[in-house]
């Protein structure tokens, strides 16, 4: 079994310490091989519990230190603060997370949607984000930026981890049209697809709504979808008919 953790950093974010965890090493086995760190998924506790600690020995936190949410696709952000117990923020609904602190490593889970990883360390303050398409069109995005410059942020650096890319992520006539609901200029989003539907860039759409909000913003270019050997995906797991997938781990820390 490979043990030697996979990860993947951006030079945008040189200034702190933060990783892309690709599922390679860990110690999860047949849907889950390699490095699963979902919670909520049928992996066995134990087994994705010593994967999550393996992810804070290689942030340089310890395994308590790994500050994670209960993801549900919204636009809520929690703000981590020194009196804050990081077991109990775990069971908080909500798909951002921030902090001034220095003892911990904030980390979101993914398996499509877009990990997003933010920081001004002149500031001395990180972000992490759930972005999926939903929340990404409901303002998860602007709404981590702006609780970091609710506690000092100014000059925000992110970067979009991997995610399915435009290629693989074929979608649906009123999925297009809840995207032109909002603004009609959002059709530069979607092409036409081999089969004639819609065709949704999702790091793109991410990458406007940073840059919108001021922030500085690159995406790996790494497409989940398309490498299963480095990657988990639920839709590439929804078209094999597995009956579960594995989440890969993203992490930033001060």
């Amino acid at each position: 079994m490979q043990t030697t953790l996979e990860i993947l950093t951006h030079p945008l974010l040189r200034d702190v310490r933060h990783g892309f965890f690709t599922r390679k090493g860990g110690a999860s086995s047949g849907l889950f091989a390699g490095l699963n760190c979902g919670r909520r998924s049928t992996d066995q506790t134990e087994v994705v519990a010593l994967n999550r600690a393996r992810v804070a020995t290689a942030m340089g936190v310890p395994a308590n230190a790994l500050a994670t949410v209960k993801q549900v696709h919204s636009a809520d952000v929690v703000t981590l603060t020194e009196a804050d117990d990081i077991p109990t923020i775990a069971g908080t609904e909500a798909d951002g997370i921030v902090t001034a602190r220095r003892d911990v490593a904030l980390a979101v889970l993914t398996a499509d949607c877009q990990p997003i990883l933010l920081a001004d360390a002149q500031a001395g303050v990180i972000g992490a984000c759930h972005a999926g398409w939903r929340g990404a069109l409901d303002g998860i995005i602007e709404a981590t930026v702006e609780a970091m410059r609710a506690i000092g942020a100014t000059s925000i650096r992110a970067v979009i981890g991997p995610t399915i890319s435009q290629r693989a992520y074929e979608v649906g006539p009123d999925f297009m049209d809840s995207f032109l609901a909002e603004d009609p200029a959002y059709d530069r989003f979607f092409s036409g697809g081999p089969n004639g539907r819609p065709m949704f860039d999702l790091p793109s759409f991410g990458l406007m709504r940073l840059r919108d909000a001021g922030v500085e913003a690159e995406w790996s270019g790494h497409c989940t979808y398309s490498d299963p050997d480095k990657f988990f995906s639920y839709r590439r797991a929804t078209h094999e008919s597995k009956a579960d997938y594995g989440r890969l781990i993203s992490a930033i820390t001060l």
